[in-house]
């Protein structure tokens, strides 16, 4: 099949790529930086150089492409957590969870796309009875940060999951750890091992019905059930090493 992966040198979109690869896939991945295409193309990978918030310029990459799905892995987080810019990175994020996907969603029907798979976060619940489904309700938009993050999920996800044209697909993943993320163990709260979240957009470019999904593992605070039967999700898998 031919995908598109935005986000190809982002945490998952890296884990991503070599797994679209092996599966025989013909993959353009883009990234905003010029010196990081020749490291997607070392992979296997056809780059494109976009910047998201260019619809015009989206569009046009998504139409070269022809892709039969499109993947969304877009975040604007940096490498290392700093708690002093965390408020400033986390509003970055929620401008790409609405202006970029917005853009994105636009490429997608414009190139009449069948099928988009993105990103979201299942830490994003209104208090609750846990485990949290697919069908309890996420957290308002109010005041501070957290708002901030609110809007941006609300926003993202109403745009895979509503807008005519194509199936849309949005994985909820949890608290990423492991190559590349912010913590090297399982933080508490529905963790989430990059490699299982990379495995689960691998899964979902074939499987499943549009729809929203829980990707995490299973320490009660969410519930996984949908996206084992119908993605054959596995919050083990692992990303085998080189020899």
């Amino acid at each position: 099949m031919r995908i598109f992966l935005a986000g190809a040198t982002g945490v998952i979109g890296r884990r991503l790529v070599p797994l679209l690869i092996r599966d025989g896939h013909e993959v353009t991945g883009t990234t905003r930086l010029p010196e990081k295409a020749e490291a997607l193309a070392r992979a296997g990978v056809r780059p494109a150089v976009v910047d998201v918030f260019d619809g015009p310029a989206l569009a046009a990459v998504v139409e070269k492409a022809r892709p039969d799905v499109v993947v969304h892995q877009l975040t604007d987080l940096p490498d290392l957590l700093d708690a002093e810019g965390l408020n400033e990175a986390l509003a970055r994020n929620a401008r790409i969870r609405i202006e970029g996907t917005c853009n994105l969603v636009a490429a997608v029907q414009a190139a009449r796309v069948p099928r988009l798979v993105a990103q979201s976060i299942a830490f994003a619940y209104a208090e609750g009875p846990r485990p949290y489904t697919e069908a309890s309700p996420l957290a308002a938009a109010e005041e501070g940060p957290q708002a901030v993050t609110a809007r941006g999920v609300h926003a993202l996800e109403e745009l895979v999951t509503t807008m005519p044209g194509f199936d849309g697909l949005v994985l909820r993943y949890g608290r990423l750890y492991g190559p590349g993320t912010w913590a090297e163990t399982a933080p508490a709260g529905a963790p989430l091992h990059v490699d299982a979240a990379a495995e689960a957009a691998r899964l979902a470019i074939t499987r499943g019905a549009p729809g929203l999904y829980n990707i995490a593992e299973e320490d009660g605070e969410v519930a996984i059930d949908k996206a084992r039967a119908e993605l054959g999700f596995d919050p083990a898998f692992r990303i085998a090493a080189s020899p």
